[in-house]
């Protein structure tokens, strides 16, 4: 893919910033371990920041740098080649997700107030979404919000709220009518963690990492006036959110994959293995799909800079890295063979998806990849989900027999 030659000054300028300030020796965020990690994350968003480029899609006016979005979709790609965060511990959720939202549907006062803070680090925020009944069938959400004078007052469960023990707001939706539509009767709550009434318990998962919670609200207050985009439009400005910032990381998701995957060959040659006729056609099975994930971001690209929002065609991205990253890690795993029953060298725990870029090639870190890799196809939409929507609303073809189609005070007493 080739871009215009006139934006290759600006990527020059990315590029220029990026050796100003990065370490001399800088290998990836990768290489950085615990603390060293967080401590570079938190210096690194202070300098983001002070050079207008925290937010660097967000208008001028609102403390952005007001970038075209083929200049954002170029600084991504920049950062991503040398592994470089493009915001600090949280922003995903801050900046990505509602501070965008805020900024589509939120009031003029709203936007005063909850972009600033945002934008210095006051308000750090995590996502209110899935519950124990409601994670891929979201419409089936539980959680009550009920007028009380001027107040909000919250009952219910949110789970796998993912950095909720680092944050001190939480974006909730949260039932408020119960007598109309399934989807119908949510709204989206912005809500203080830091009151009585919310108990935030860590959730360990299967690498031994406890980076998502459970978020409990007992009688939990926000002021009425908190609510986005309007009462009981919560599903709306639910969905708006959920498309941030995948088209602009479109071409991204195969940077980190194809190092990932230039580790695992690396691994091969190690091994002596390179030569072997299974293990390369492995590798050019592996090779082709990320292939068609870089091809299929240039694809998304396309509908991101002629101002269109992902549509359920997004779906079969996600369906397919979260397969492929399952069978990339596990490929490794067999590929080791007696090094993947003990942990050896540099962990990095690498989080959601790909490890980031400069993760050491060690049999620690293909261990916790393909640790982190199974529930892959569970969050952000089950791929059961997933094949739902690209069947019906991709392809046309007939809906799903749905019995659930009533009010959810029907569907809480057929349950009963």
């Amino acid at each position: 893919m080739t871009y215009p030659a006139e934006t290759e000054t600006f990527r020059a300028r990315i590029r220029s910033f990026l050796d100003e300030n990065l370490p001399k020796d800088w290998k990836g965020i990768g290489a950085l371990v615990g603390t060293d990690r967080y401590q570079f994350q938190v210096a690194w968003r202070k300098t983001l920041r002070a050079n207008g480029l925290l937010a660097p899609n967000w208008p001028a006016q609102y403390g952005g740098a007001g970038l075209s979005h083929l200049e954002h979709v170029m600084l991504y790609e920049e950062f991503a080649k040398q592994g470089v965060p493009t915001s600090g511990p949280n922003d995903g959720f801050s900046i990505g997700m509602v501070g965008n939202t805020i900024l589509a549907w939120g009031s003029e006062e709203q936007k005063q107030h909850y972009i600033p803070r945002i934008l210095d680090g006051t308000d750090v925020w995590c996502q209110g979404y899935s519950e124990p009944n409601a994670g891929s069938d979201l419409a089936n959400l539980g959680c009550r919000a009920e007028l009380d004078g001027d107040e909000w007052v919250i009952n219910g469960q949110k789970i796998w709220t993912s950095q909720g023990h680092t944050a001190n707001m939480i974006f909730t939706l949260a039932r408020t009518d119960i007598d109309v539509a399934k989807h119908a009767g949510i709204s989206f709550l912005l809500v203080s963690m830091e009151q009585p009434g919310v108990e935030i318990r860590p959730i360990t998962n299967i690498a031994r990492d406890d980076h998502f919670n459970e978020v409990f609200f007992t009688d939990a207050r926000c002021p009425r006036e908190n609510v986005l985009g309007g009462t009981n439009n919560g599903w709306a400005v639910g969905n708006t959110l959920l498309g941030y910032e995948r088209g602009v990381g479109a071409t991204t998701t195969s940077l980190v994959y194809r190092a990932e995957l230039d580790n695992f060959i690396e691994t091969a040659r190690r091994l002596g293995k390179v030569d072997d006729p299974l293990v390369r056609q492995t590798i050019a099975k592996l090779h082709t799909k990320v292939e068609i994930m870089r091809y299929r971001g240039m694809q998304a690209l396309t509908r991101y800079l002629t101002g269109q929002q992902p549509g359920p065609e997004a779906s079969i991205g996600k369906l397919f890295w979260s397969h492929y990253h399952q069978e990339v890690t596990e490929a490794a795993v067999n590929l080791l063979g007696a090094e993947a029953m003990v942990d050896f060298g540099q962990g990095t725990r690498g989080g959601i998806g790909g490890p980031p870029i400069g993760t050491p090639n060690t049999a620690a870190n293909w261990i916790d990849s393909f640790l982190i890799a199974r529930p892959g196809t569970i969050y952000a939409g089950t791929s059961e989900v997933q094949r739902n929507i690209v069947g019906e609303r991709v392809l046309g073809l007939p809906k799903e027999p749905r019995s659930d189609t009533g009010t959810w005070k029907e569907s809480q007493a057929a349950y009963r």
